[in-house]
């Protein structure tokens, strides 16, 4: 999505609704995260894990597919209900299988796996996009993801990670925490929907607009009170109250915000200010992905050797924190190095931060509790992915509305307006003035954006700093 959304949605005339091709996906893998966690405890693990990549891989197909914007949005939509389990539960399946003391290595293992993915997506999504179509982009995964389903099929033992006797999905089902899963996605849905909607798609005093964010506003304390008082909740408050796993969640939740604020834009950035093509903006995120998993590698198996784990988590949001000030004074012009090399301090800050948050929260915390406290590092997570999304949005919008309305200047300015808000492609295209008028908005609107960045970058190493962290125990080679 990174490098093709500005491809796909201007393909269905959509441009300002780009955030939802990605929102639309986090918003029901958040949701139905915290569920596959807590019934993989009852279940098993291999049912749902296996059921995940089978949901994932047929609304990858449903993607490739799609006629209009609002069932491609749909299509990401169920997608996010299959990665979102498969994500968790492959966490969750580690821990079963790795003690603490190994973990690091195998961490660097899975970041290793990842990181190429990510930087393979990152590359060729663009290119895929303009060479074969952008629906081909979903079409060559699905041989992948059916031999992920076969292998796993086969390999992980049926037991693993089962409490106690096997229940059935209705008993399972009994014990789940709905109220506070529904609640979760009623208050995430519905501030996104007014921070989406909110002077993008309708004025702020729009009823729609009044409705979402009232509901948001009343739906998650609701949540916070109900999830203080249930048995099993999907987000145990403890874990949010005391450092240091609070400061290790909300670390997470802003590294998690911050990527996806930076790589979301940037594509825009490139293809909107500099005029890039989709391959070209793509290509450039390859060397950010490549950097973040050798960083996030490299980690795991230092953290084995020095036993020590605060240094990676304070050293991630130093380093993110340099990337967004970097970020901010960006602006045309440059050399070619410098936009190939500009993203690579936050791709450092990532590599550090998320394998070293994981490592530190499973290190100070029980390992009858390293389910609820995986699922729930990954629930914070995605909360991030998708309010970096929103928030970033919210801001690019409403400041390119006000940027684009201060700039361009003409006889068909209304005109030239409503064409470049539903498609970015379309800015390439026109005649001067107007070509630098909307670069002129363009490259205002997303400064504005990294600012934000920058200023919750701050945020995350005054949360880190004072906490304290246990060291973990030599390796024991028998086991």
């Amino acid at each position: 999505m990174a490098s093709s959304h500005p491809v796909i949605t201007s393909h269905f005339k959509a441009a300002n609704s780009a955030s939802w091709l990605s929102t639309a996906f986090l918003l029901t893998s958040t949701a139905f995260q915290p569920l596959l966690g807590r019934l993989s405890d009852a279940m098993g693990r291999k049912p749902l894990f296996v059921m995940s990549l089978a949901i994932f891989a047929l609304a990858t197909l449903w993607c490739g597919l799609a006629g209009s914007i609002e069932s491609f949005v749909a299509a990401r939509a169920v997608c996010g209900l299959g990665a979102g389990g498969a994500m968790t539960l492959g966490s969750i399946l580690t821990s079963d299988l790795v003690p603490i003391e190994r973990r690091g290595n195998y961490q660097s293992y899975v970041n290793m796996s990842f990181g190429t993915g990510a930087a393979l997506g990152a590359a060729l999504g663009g290119a895929m996009a303009e060479a074969l179509g952008w629906r081909w982009e979903f079409g060559v995964q699905i041989p992948p993801l059916l031999l992920c389903i076969a292998v796993a099929a086969v390999v992980i033992p049926d037991d693993i990670g089962l409490k106690g006797p096997r229940k059935g999905f209705r008993e399972a089902l009994g014990e789940f925490d709905f109220k506070g899963s529904a609640l979760l996605t009623v208050s995430t849905t519905s501030a996104i929907l007014g921070l989406n909607f909110g002077g993008n798609i309708y004025p702020w005093t729009h009823p729609l607009v009044i409705a979402s964010l009232s509901i948001a506003a009343i739906s998650f304390p609701t949540f916070l009170w109900i999830e203080s008082r249930v048995h099993l909740p999907i987000m145990p408050l403890r874990l949010i109250r005391h450092s240091p796993r609070a400061n290790l969640i909300f670390a997470n939740f802003i590294a998690a915000f911050l990527s996806n604020c930076i790589f979301f834009n940037i594509p825009l950035y490139f293809q909107a200010v500099l005029l890039s093509s989709a391959t070209s903006s793509g290509l450039r995120l390859a060397l950010p992905s490549i950097t973040s998993s050798i960083i996030g590698a490299s980690t795991g198996f230092a953290i084995t050797l020095t036993r020590r784990l605060k240094w990676p988590v304070v050293s991630g949001t130093v380093w993110y924190l340099a990337g967004c000030i970097i970020l901010c004074f960006l602006h045309r012009g440059m050399s070619t190095v410098v936009y190939l090399l500009i993203l690579i301090p936050q791709s450092i800050g990532q590599g550090f931060q998320f394998p070293g948050t994981f490592m530190a929260i499973l290190a100070s915390s029980s390992q009858s509790e390293q389910a609820v406290v995986t699922s729930t590092l990954i629930l914070w997570r995605s909360l991030g992915f998708v309010l970096g999304i929103a928030m970033s949005s919210l801001v690019v919008q409403n400041a390119l509305v006000y940027y684009l309305n201060l700039f361009v200047q003409g006889q068909d300015k209304a005109e030239i307006i409503e064409l470049v808000r539903a498609s970015v492609e379309a800015v390439a295209k026109l005649k001067e003035p107007y070509r630098e008028q909307v670069v002129q908005s363009y490259e205002a609107s997303l400064r504005l954006t990294f600012i934000l960045c920058t200023v919750v970058a701050a945020i995350s190493v005054l949360i880190v700093l004072p906490m304290k962290l246990p060291r973990l125990a030599p390796v024991n080679r028998k086991s």
